[in-house]
């Protein structure tokens, strides 16, 4: 925020409550700055709660939608109507292997019906949170992810340990990135 003077942060309520608790030294030691050393700066300004449910940016409508568990709990979107854009956080990756390890069976499904809910808004165009950069905001991204969570279930079910769930999920997307998230998503669904 210091390269913008003035700028503020918006989230919903709940998402500035998470965003407290993932961010509380503790966590930060033990989580945050031990996956990622030396990447995470000291000084770390949260989002204010945001007052109603709109933002107005430069006249434009922006709109949270709450989508309940994806990759963690409260995430949410952010749909702009006027021009058919989702900026979807962490309900879309785009060919990028899905964190699932927070999410169990039913975490999984939540997460489809979060995608439905994503869908619902007709979008044109999607930033995925999780995005392989040369990657395109396409829609289609929505049913890829929806393909993904729905090939994790079955590979749950017809597997019995973590390496062959890994190699049934690599060989079904092979050519999705960070393949670290697939092998944590297995090694929680079988550990």
């Amino acid at each position: 925020m210091e390269q913008y003077p003035g700028a503020r942060a918006f989230a919903l309520p709940e998402v500035v409550e998470d965003m407290a608790q993932q961010s509380s030294p503790e966590v930060l030691k033990a989580v945050w700055r031990a996956w990622f050393p030396e990447q995470i700066p000291e000084r770390l300004v949260l989002a204010e709660p945001l007052e109603g449910e709109v933002l107005t940016v430069g006249g434009t409508e922006v709109r949270p939608v709450r989508l309940g568990h994806t990759d963690s709990d409260n995430t949410t979107c952010l749909h702009v109507p006027d021009l058919g854009l989702v900026v979807a956080g962490d309900v879309i990756y785009n060919n990028v292997h899905l964190m699932l390890a927070a999410s169990d069976a039913d975490g999984r499904d939540e997460w489809l019906r979060a995608l439905d809910t994503v869908e619902g808004l007709a979008p044109t165009a999607i930033v995925a949170g999780h995005k392989d950069p040369a990657a395109d905001d396409d829609p289609r991204h929505i049913e890829e992810t929806r393909r993904y969570i729905l090939d994790f279930n079955s590979g749950v079910r017809r597997t019995d340990s973590t390496l062959e769930l890994y190699e049934y999920m690599l060989e079904r997307h092979p050519s999705r990135i960070n393949p670290g998230a697939l092998w944590g998503s297995c090694r929680a669904a079988k550990g």
